[in-house]
């Protein structure tokens, strides 16, 4: 794995499974924003224990509702105290009642700017419900997110989805450097369809995510590239491996 393959200051730091911690890059006097995207940590068997303990958060994102994206939200914002938390409508009220604050509900289509981080919320074709114990309460609809970092770069996260046509529109709109995507099966696209929206987006580097966490999760990275034939390159992370 190429260490600076960006080559931009802006880091991503993969947690297993579908969590993220992207760093943007310094901007004048400021240091870059720390950014956590669908925590899922202290209960994820993917990733390291020497990063259980999540500090200084700048923004924490949720694409959807369930215990593998978000399971660990309530334990994160008490010990990263994240200046703003954004989700869906229906989760960012959920979390207001576990106490969690700096809630900022959306909905998709639309984007916020917050700590100088433009942060839009896209489409996704998947599930959505929020565990609470024996309780199962609604989730709002599921999510992805394109950043644009102060630099101008744009990291797309697609949450766990199936392949959709319109993420044509979302690199027609967005144009995504980096993208994000989940390639496990079963619950999401697989390999050859991960390859397919890589090619819909446009983005020169993919990260696979939402793979190997558990055994229904078949799709693998080596498949992926495969199935890329040479359009887009992978940039395979172990969990806790960061790229630069």
């Amino acid at each position: 794995m190429p260490a600076n393959v960006l080559g931009n200051g802006v880091t991503v730091q993969w947690y297993g499974h579908a969590c993220v911690l992207i760093t943007s890059a310094n901007t004048g006097t400021e240091g870059g924003k720390r950014i956590m995207i669908d925590p899922f940590v202290q209960s994820n068997p993917a990733c390291p224990k020497e990063l259980h303990d999540v500090r200084d958060l700048d923004l924490l994102l949720i694409t959807h509702g369930h215990g593998d994206h978000m399971g660990d939200a309530v334990t994160v914002c008490k010990s990263g105290k994240p200046k703003k938390v954004i989700a869906i409508h229906e989760i960012g009220e959920w979390l207001a009642t576990k106490g969690v604050e700096n809630v900022s509900g959306m909905n998709r289509g639309g984007t916020q700017e917050a700590e100088g981080i433009k942060v839009t919320q896209t489409l996704a074709i998947h599930s959505s419900g929020i565990g609470d114990g024996a309780d199962m309460y609604p989730g709002g609809e599921p999510s992805g997110y394109v950043l644009t970092l102060e630099n101008g770069f744009r990291i797309y996260h697609a949450g766990d989805t199936a392949l959709f046509g319109d993420m044509a529109l979302i690199g027609e709109l967005w144009t995504p450097d980096l993208a994000l995507l989940p390639i496990g099966d079963h619950y999401t696209m697989g390999p050859r369809e991960a390859a397919r929206a890589a090619q819909l987006l446009g983005a020169k580097w993919v990260v696979p995510i939402h793979w190997g966490t558990f055994p229904v999760l078949t799709g693998t990275p080596q498949q992926l590239r495969a199935a890329a034939g040479g359009k887009f390159e992978v940039l395979e992370l172990k969990p806790g491996e960061t790229l630069s």
